[in-house]
């Protein structure tokens, strides 16, 4: 028992602290921007379309799954996912983080916290897109009545800087080694970028978000292989469920240290991939020398 209100006092702190960052982050942008006159520039922009400069051709994929981990089917080659290496390759601290998240929750209860998260995500993303397109979204559930705000909050609060796109929900691959899904590529505050937008529960410190910024700097690697580009910054837009937007930016040396923090985990991957692959055969033969008896 005091295990669990130590645990639950920690993440009370933990969240205060977050509502702070998130504070200071907002005031830091309205000085910057200037809180009356800027503000209403950067809501006229917001108003009008989006620019798009289709330069670059984006395969068509599928996704499918292979023993639950996502994977996708670029030119009848399955190559894992982004978040499928990621996910893999998670340090023991970070899976105990989780087991310990699930334990205080109940199992049940996690399992509705992270569905209802990802269906708010779906619903968040979907509006983006859409204002993106141009096309325009409506939903009228209760989890799209949620994200809509959500999603309003970060293209009144972030995209502003997007000054043109070059694709929008794109796949994006390595060739023989990884893909993903990313939802923006283009220019973002004159410079070549990858933008994911993000939903939370509650407001992250920056600290926390470590597998976003190696998200990002996996997909700048694969853009720049296959298409010459030249993409050495990467943004996460994010807004909680209580509608506090956050902006975090990687770029140049920062953003290249990820990358290869990223290709040691393609590494790893691909080496438990054949260690297992090795025990699969071994017990096999053993079992046919069984068999054979």
């Amino acid at each position: 028992m005091t295990d669990f209100l130590e645990a639950a006092e920690k993440e009370k702190k933990e969240l205060a602290e977050c509502y702070r960052e998130a504070k200071r982050q907002t005031e830091e942008r309205q000085k910057k921007e200037g809180v009356c006159i800027m503000g209403a520039m950067r809501k006229d922009r917001t108003q009008t379309p989006v620019k798009w400069n289709k330069q670059f051709i984006y395969p068509k994929s599928q996704r499918s799954l292979i023993q639950g981990k996502r994977h996708y089917d670029i030119d009848h080659k399955l190559l894992p996912s982004v978040t499928t290496i990621l996910s893999a390759t998670q340090s023991d601290e970070k899976r105990q983080s989780l087991a310990n998240w699930k334990a205080r929750l109940g199992a049940q209860a996690a399992d509705r916290v992270r569905d209802l998260a990802a269906l708010r995500g779906t619903a968040m993303h979907t509006f983006l897109e859409a204002y993106i397109r141009g096309t325009g979204h409506k939903d009228l559930t209760s989890v799209g009545k949620e994200a809509e705000p959500m999603a309003q909050k970060i293209i009144e609060a972030g995209l502003g800087d997007l000054e043109e796109v070059w694709g929008s929900e794109v796949t994006l691959y390595y060739p023989d080694l990884y893909a993903g899904a990313t939802d923006v590529v283009g220019i973002y505050n004159g410079r070549e970028s990858i933008i994911d937008f993000k939903q939370t529960n509650k407001p992250k410190r920056r600290e926390w978000i470590d597998d976003y910024f190696i998200q990002l700097g996996a997909y700048a690697m694969a853009h720049n292989y296959v298409y010459q580009t030249k993409i050495q910054s990467g943004i996460i837009l994010m807004c909680s469920k209580d509608k506090f937007f956050q902006k975090f930016e990687v770029s140049d040396k920062e953003f290249v240290s990820y990358q290869h923090a990223f290709l040691k985990k393609v590494e790893q991957y691909y080496r438990n991939c054949n260690q297992n692959k090795e025990d699969t055969n071994y017990k096999n033969e053993e079992i046919t020398k069984e068999i054979s008896h």
